[in-house]
């Protein structure tokens, strides 16, 4: 599993760009990568895809984040969550 996410948010004109998040988006796209350089490309990717001719002005803010597993809602439903360290020589 890629431990780095490219995220494209796509963002109202209406926003600052520093405004602009994962809550704020009208859309969010996703794409995991397994070093910077490809998170770099798969941002490039993911911001021209996004090109719209309705004429609705937005802008696409590209980031690079490290994936963070999530086990809340795991809890939530029931399931026991638990995470195993082993020396990546032993495997």
């Amino acid at each position: 599993m890629s431990e780095l996410l490219a995220v494209a948010l796509v963002c109202s004109s209406m926003i600052a760009a520093q405004d602009c998040s994962r809550i704020t988006a009208l859309d969010v796209i996703v794409s995991p990568a397994h070093t910077p350089m490809e998170c770099m490309i798969h941002g490039q990717t993911m911001a021209a895809s996004t090109w719209s001719a309705d004429g609705e002005k937005r802008y696409v803010k590209v980031t690079c984040e490290r994936r963070q597993a999530d086990f809340r809602g795991l809890r939530r439903a029931g399931y026991a969550a638990a995470i195993v360290l082993v020396p990546r020589h032993a495997i």
